[in-house]
């Protein structure tokens, strides 16, 4: 029988900012840099309804080591780290470490990991967020487009056509935004039942 802390978590948003053509990383960094975007990634992964509960966020081992050093793990929220290479002893005592996606979101909604967790968010790579769009748990796309190109050696993968644009929740900006001379816009794709 399933218990209501094992039903929150039924499904997951995935984050992600994303250049003309797709871009999202050169060598383990960002192609900008957009002070106010990374603000608006903080507030998305960390904010909660209830103060007593934090977020969880996915990602791959790339995606972990390619956050600076001391910015890591990402503060507030349960961070798990996607990795058929890594070992427990590569990462602090507070970062799960699971082999694929399922193993992460089995562990949220079957162990004590769950009672006080409220959202869970996918940060990527590539493919972590390839697998997480073809996911029943997915439930949204936060994707931030950039107004430009830029060299990038990582990308975000096609959004499947399953994915509609909807309006953007209360606390997301709908208007275009523009920092260090480059324009970008907030947009919400959500993932509509067969």
């Amino acid at each position: 029988m399933r218990t209501h802390a094992t039903m929150v978590h039924q499904k997951f948003n995935l984050i992600v900012a994303a250049c003309e053509n797709s871009g999202i990383g050169i060598k383990g960094n960002l192609p900008w840099r957009l002070k106010n975007e990374l603000k608006y990634f903080n507030k998305m992964t960390k904010s909660t309804v209830d103060p007593t509960k934090k977020n969880a966020v996915i990602m791959g081992r790339l995606t972990y080591f390619g956050i600076p050093a001391s910015k890591r793990p990402l503060p507030d929220r349960l961070n798990i780290v996607l990795s058929t290479k890594s070992v427990a002893d590569d990462y602090p005592d507070d970062v799960v470490l699971c082999s694929s996606l399922n193993e992460a979101m089995k562990k949220l909604s079957e162990t004590d990991l769950c009672s006080n967790i409220e959202s869970i968010w996918i940060c990527g790579g590539n493919s972590v967020y390839k697998e997480a769009m073809a996911s029943d748990y997915c439930h949204r796309i936060y994707y931030t487009e950039i107004k430009a190109k830029f060299d990038c050696d990582a990308f975000f993968p096609d959004i499947p056509s399953s994915f509609q644009i909807v309006p953007n929740d209360e606390d997301v900006p709908s208007d275009e935004q523009e920092e260090n001379g480059l324009k970008y816009q907030y947009k919400i794709y959500e993932k509509q039942k067969p």
